[in-house]
């Protein structure tokens, strides 16, 4: 039996599992998915004591949130429920006050629930920093003083942007994914510091790089350069001949950040869920993590665009 953990995710006073439940495989997003087992998964994770459930209108245009709705009839009161407002497809951006109440309201009939814990503003880097600060989180705000939303949040890709925004605006935690993994830490350097001097809070997400550190590799979308492809392809080998599971290994290493309070993991189905749990007693061989971390080293501040020129870190 894998015993769950639980951090407070900033100021927020929620307890959150270390592990949390990414919910965008729900929506089709790396391969079709039954609903049953969907269903499954959601319900595994539960039971192993797993509480936070992150998805977004933007997954599966919609899909995602439907079924991690159903999935979660009759245990609502067991999960803490985050999704997103702003993004609902590759192009399509809104984060408009209007826009912002209306996703709510969407998202709110398709979870079948009647409150959201956490609410962010998704891939902020596709608008000006200023609407964010002035539209967006006030509007947030708003649903917040309604009982609508009860924390709220930002999300993206870039990390000078979050940290911008984190340091103007009132956020209660910030998500931000691709930025601290086996292949990459540049997230203490640019965010973790803004964040732990104003006690907000901090999930972080794609501990495998968007399926990158796996056996099966990632899908044909992912948009990580050829020479980030390559690394963790050379460690994905390397852990296999040390008789490791890369995934174990690249989720047990962000589970050991001292100021994450959850690693949001993509889960579909039961066998995935009860895998990413063997990562709370999985430690990491030393000598493993250091050569990983020599092949890491020449891409360790990699990432691409993304968003508006003006919010690149690239």
């Amino acid at each position: 039996m894998h015993e769950v953990d639980y951090c407070t995710l900033g100021n927020t006073g929620l307890q959150v599992s270390k592990i949390g439940f990414g919910a965008s495989p729900l929506g089709n997003e790396f391969g079709p998915l039954e609903m049953r087992e969907a269903a499954c998964a959601v319900r595994t994770a539960l039971d192993a004591g797993i509480n936070l459930f992150d998805v977004s209108p933007y997954y599966g245009r919609t899909l995602a949130e439907e079924r991690l709705g159903v999935a979660l009839e009759g245990r609502r009161d067991q999960a803490i429920l985050a999704t997103k407002c702003g993004r609902y497809d590759k192009r399509a951006f809104d984060f408009s006050p209007r826009r912002v109440r209306s996703s709510v309201e969407e998202s709110l009939a398709r979870l079948r629930t009647d409150r959201l814990d956490l609410l962010a503003a998704h891939d902020i880097e596709f608008t000006q920093c200023d609407q964010i600060i002035n539209e967006t989180i006030p509007a947030m705000r708003e649903l917040q003083r309604e009982g609508k939303v009860r924390f709220l949040g930002i999300s993206g890709l870039p990390l000078r942007m979050l940290a911008d925004v984190a340091q103007r605006a009132a956020v209660d935690y910030v998500l931000s994914y691709c930025h601290y993994n086996l292949l990459i830490q540049d997230l203490d350097r640019w965010l973790t510091p803004t964040l732990e001097t104003k006690g907000i809070g901090l999930i972080n997400a794609s501990p495998l790089h968007m399926r990158l550190l796996t056996d099966q590799g990632p899908p044909e979308w992912n948009p990580a350069p050829e020479k980030v492809r390559r690394a963790g392809a050379e460690i994905v080998a390397l852990c296999r001949r040390y008789g490791a599971d890369p995934a174990i290994v690249a989720l047990r290493f962000c589970l050991d950040h001292p100021y994450v309070s959850s690693t949001l993991v993509g889960m579909s189905g039961a066998l995935e869920v009860e895998n990413n749990l063997k990562a709370l007693n999985t430690p990491i061989d030393p000598d493993l993590l250091e050569k990983i971390s020599q092949i890491a080293a020449p891409v360790s501040e990699v990432t691409w665009a993304s968003g508006l020129a003006e919010n690149s870190d690239v």
